[in-house]
């Protein structure tokens, strides 16, 4: 299911399509806003550069994802969207969305229950961060991404994302993963990890 099926059908017919190339911005912060982005394909990030010129990476959206919720809400847009790979994105228009969540009560009910569920994968991310350890956030991550079979987990993007996203160095997570691996903990093919145990 797409992320942005809760969009009532008036406001689904009003989104364009933006192709971008890998590197371009979408939007620079202290741009104004215009609407919620859907990524139809591709990855976008959403950084913050420091005066040193480092970003700072606050989400990525991934195909089927849809971001800058908070920019509804807000008359410029508070960081840069870069385009992490070649991709293409869907722009549904700020003032559709705003006049039918003021016209339609279940569209705007359908969207704080996204903005709940994101609160609450960005709690269980916080909390990650605050295990000290490198393998116990590993097994954390893994133990909340596993499938159905209990055992497998697919990694959602490079390895090297996955570290920024559990605050470790890409360095430390592949040091990580190989021990885990070398004690028999789990096994790695590409981007399957199969646990030795089922969670």
């Amino acid at each position: 299911m797409d992320e942005a099926d809760w969009l009532p059908p008036n406001v689904r017919a009003a989104g364009t399509k933006r192709a971008l190339k890998k590197g371009q911005p979408l939007f620079r912060a202290g741009q104004r806003t215009v609407g919620l982005y859907e990524i139809v394909s591709g990855r976008v990030r959403l950084v913050r550069v420091d005066p040193s010129g480092r970003e700072a990476i606050l989400h990525r959206a991934d195909t089927g994802d849809t971001m800058t919720e908070a920019s509804l809400f807000s008359p410029t847009y508070h960081c840069d969207a870069i385009a992490t790979t070649a991709a293409r994105v869907r722009l549904y228009p700020k003032a559709e969305i705003l006049a039918e969540f003021a016209r339609n009560p279940e569209a705007a009910r359908a969207f704080m229950a996204r903005l709940a569920h994101q609160v609450m994968a960005l709690r269980m991310r916080l909390e990650r961060r605050n295990i000290h350890s490198a393998r116990d956030r590993v097994r954390h991550f893994l133990a909340v991404n596993v499938g159905a079979d209990g055992r497998t987990v697919m990694l959602p993007g490079p390895v090297k994302e996955l570290a920024a996203d559990l605050g470790l160095t890409h360095e430390a997570l592949y040091r990580t993963l190989a021990r885990m691996a070398a004690d028999g903990e789990i096994s790695r093919l590409g981007s399957i990890i199969r646990l030795a145990r089922a969670v």
